[in-house]
């Protein structure tokens, strides 16, 4: 729908009826109608002459059901009934062709209740709501909610912006100089929607305040799992190759970059020193105190080997018969694309200079690509706080991400698989490293600034996303758990 500069007031409200964008109507031979969507296709038989109009007309935008002669409202509530979250609910005013907003279901349990809130009664934004543009709209979201809230007048976004705190309709109609029975409408439809919570009996308690099970959830984590999952949203998700005609395919791997370059030990292809998996896992631990001596050049090349080190390249196919480059590697990668890079921060090794190494799996080598000491110790000096260590570790590897290594392919999902990916990359290196008698310790957090600072990273284009250090065990290892869930895994 076009937006409204005008910032008049509306006049009285108007309930507008529509179907979403996907929504279209086809008509059997024998006059029945079956209503399609993305949500799936539900026959609705042969509805009364009223009701049969009104569905057409939702397909073409905004009706008011008022407005349509003989119109059996029991019968298209009924039909009304079969057909969660594909109906589009907006909010008008009869001095305007323009709604002052739409709430739009994004997933087929959208089904929108309006709640009778009296205009006394305490109300507040959602901690959960987040308002964004889309399509030059302001539109306001929420991992809690099946619905979206398009405002399309600045009117309904002048109630919004007075709901931060607990408040009432009266109030805000005061404050924004609008009708009261207009912000009422609109405040339903927020609420209704999910954006707006609403005092419990009468009071300015919020049942998310108090819910054990919203208060263990930050706004930021709730919505990016949300959004990573399907069920809850109604954007594009998994292999959709959106970027295919308009970006290249990015590459299978980062370039070396430029600097001195410190080929690897390649050790044979069998397991390292003889040890079995199940013996890895049982003897696998995570320490925060290292031994003074360092592992080896040598050591973290067949370390680097045998958990990260590209194994072969093949070619595959998308759509329009674009050809992009995969990999193989001895962890596993969603659609063998592989968006992680490994950058060494070295402390101590008897054979490497200190300094910050960028890691090429192709080639199974190093590379310098930054010996500032301020930088190397303030990379450290965060992983040793991470760890809770006395001194920093030896060495500290940090995971990166080429975003769009990924995100060229999938929608919704690239980043929580990068995080994924995070997470069988870390547990690789920790059984190989096992398997070579060296102390390792996974990092539950690291400084993105630092990292991107110290590394040269394009950022946002390739972000830090995990961290690693390494070291070798003291004779005296004693792994406390208690701290380890805090600080380490």
């Amino acid at each position: 729908m076009p937006s409204d500069a005008d910032t008049s007031r509306p006049g009285p409200s108007l309930s507008l009826w529509s179907f979403r964008d996907d929504v279209t109507i086809e008509t059997a031979e024998d006059g029945g109608l079956t209503v399609l969507s993305r949500w799936g296709d539900v026959p609705v038989g042969r509805p009364a002459p009223s009701v049969e109009e009104v569905l057409h007309r939702m397909t073409y935008g905004p009706v008011a059901l008022g407005n349509v002669a003989g119109l059996d409202a029991r019968a298209l509530r009924s039909v009304f009934d079969r057909l969660p979250g594909r109906i589009v609910r907006s909010l008008g005013s009869r001095d305007s062709p323009v709604p002052l907003l739409s709430v739009q279901p994004v997933s087929p349990l959208g089904v929108l209740e309006l709640p009778e809130v009296a205009g006394d009664r305490p109300l507040r934004l959602s901690r959960f709501a987040f308002a964004h543009q889309r399509d030059g709209e302001l539109v306001i979201e929420s991992p809690l909610s099946h619905h979206r809230v398009v405002l399309h007048r600045p009117q309904a976004a002048l109630v919004l912006g007075a709901l931060p705190r607990a408040t009432t309709s009266v109030d805000v109609a005061r404050r924004v100089d609008l009708a009261l029975p207009v912000v009422a409408d609109v405040v339903a439809h927020l609420a209704g929607a999910g954006m707006v919570v609403l005092g419990e009996d009468g009071t300015s308690v919020f049942r998310e305040d108090t819910d054990p099970a919203l208060l263990l959830w930050s706004p930021y984590d709730l919505l990016f799992h949300s959004r990573s999952r399907l069920g809850t949203h109604d954007e594009p998700a998994g292999a959709t190759f959106r970027h295919v005609a308009t970006l290249p395919p990015p590459a299978a791997a980062k370039p070396a970059p430029d600097g001195p370059r410190i080929p690897m030990y390649r050790p044979p292809a069998a397991v390292p020193h003889g040890m079995t998996l199940t013996d890895a896992i049982d003897g696998r631990r995570s320490v925060r105190t290292f031994a003074d001596a360092a592992p080896s050049a040598r050591e973290l090349g067949e370390l680097l080997f045998h958990a990260a080190r590209v194994r072969m390249q093949a070619t595959a196919t998308a759509p329009d018969n674009v050809r992009y480059t995969v990999t193989r590697r001895p962890y596993p990668s969603a659609g063998s694309l592989y968006e992680l890079e490994l950058y060494l921060t070295v402390d101590r090794s008897p054979d490497l200079r200190r300094g910050i190494y960028h890691y090429s799996p192709a080639e199974h080598a190093l590379t310098l690509v930054n010996a500032t000491p301020a930088d190397v110790d303030e990379l450290l000096d965060n992983a040793r706080v991470s760890i809770g260590g006395r001194r920093p570790p030896p060495v500290l590897i940090t995971m990166t991400a080429r975003v769009g290594r990924l995100s060229w392919v999938y929608d919704s999902i690239s980043y929580a698989t990068t995080l994924k990916h995070v997470g069988m990359l870390q547990q690789t290196l920790c059984l190989v490293a096992t398997m070579l008698g060296l102390a390792t310790s996974a990092l539950t957090m690291g400084d993105a600034r630092v990292s991107a600072s110290a590394f040269g990273l394009d950022w946002p284009a390739e972000v830090g996303v995990g961290e690693f250090a390494i070291g070798l065990p003291e004779n005296d290892i004693s792994c406390n758990e208690e701290y380890l869930g805090v600080h380490g895994m």
